[in-house]
């Protein structure tokens, strides 16, 4: 199912740039994590950890490190877990008003419209963000780093979410801010739209600079709404 004016009866949201903006508290982890190792980690070297696995997301920063190669497997996953520590300590102080603006008009305008929603995210503490945020009630089904073994590009968390909605994947649209989270959408046979710059977003079918910008009655047929 292309991206002109279609019906998409399922929609798959990424988390982290999408509905809420936590990268800031990732980076804030990892960059305490490099300076515990004795190096610096920018946000531009952050940018290369969005939408990867929490362990991939270890050796990219390692990388960056010049430390490569110098952590068993055990180190890594003790160095992965600090990390995580630092990250749900913030996690846990988040609410409501940390939603990005319209994520959760656009959750409830889908759902009242019948349309299923499912969250496909690499991060294992999505269903933690979702509870805190309190818009775990509004999707169908939550995949996230809990349950898949490969990261995007690959789509499999995206073909997880739409096995999990009982929907085909031509049925379904995603909601990305990455370029690998797009390219997994285009690779399970999903829709892709892109929520961020279209100049950092190319393959999408179409990018929106904020979610409240969606044209709805394209891919769902649902009739404009009031922009927030």
């Amino acid at each position: 199912m292309g991206c002109g004016t279609v019906r998409y009866r399922g929609a798959v949201f990424d988390l982290d740039g999408v509905l809420v903006d936590t990268s800031k508290f990732h980076y804030l982890a990892w960059k305490e994590l490099a300076e515990k190792l004795g190096f610096e980690f920018t946000p531009g070297q952050n940018e290369r950890l969005k939408g990867v696995s929490r362990m991939e997301s270890l050796d990219l920063l390692l990388r960056a490190g010049g430390l490569q190669g110098r952590f068993s497997q055990r180190e890594k996953e003790r160095l992965a877990a600090w990390k995580n520590r630092r990250y749900v300590e913030r996690v846990r102080r988040m609410d409501a008003s940390d939603l990005l603006d319209g994520a959760e008009d656009l959750l409830r305008t889908l759902r009242g419209a019948g349309v299923k929603t499912a969250l496909g995210s690499a991060s294992k503490n999505a269903p933690l963000v979702l509870r805190v945020t309190g818009i775990l009630p509004l999707f169908d089904a939550v995949v996230d780093g809990n349950r898949i073994t490969r990261a995007k590009p690959d789509p499999q968390v995206f073909l997880l979410g739409a096995a999990a909605l009982g929907l085909a994947p031509e049925d379904c649209v995603v909601f990305e801010d990455s370029r690998a989270g797009l390219q997994a959408a285009k690779s399970a046979g999903m829709g892709a739209v892109g929520i961020g710059s279209p100049r950092t977003l190319g393959g999408a079918d179409a990018v929106y600079p904020r979610l409240p910008e969606i044209e709805l009655d394209r891919f769902f047929g649902i009739e404009p709404r009031k922009h927030r």
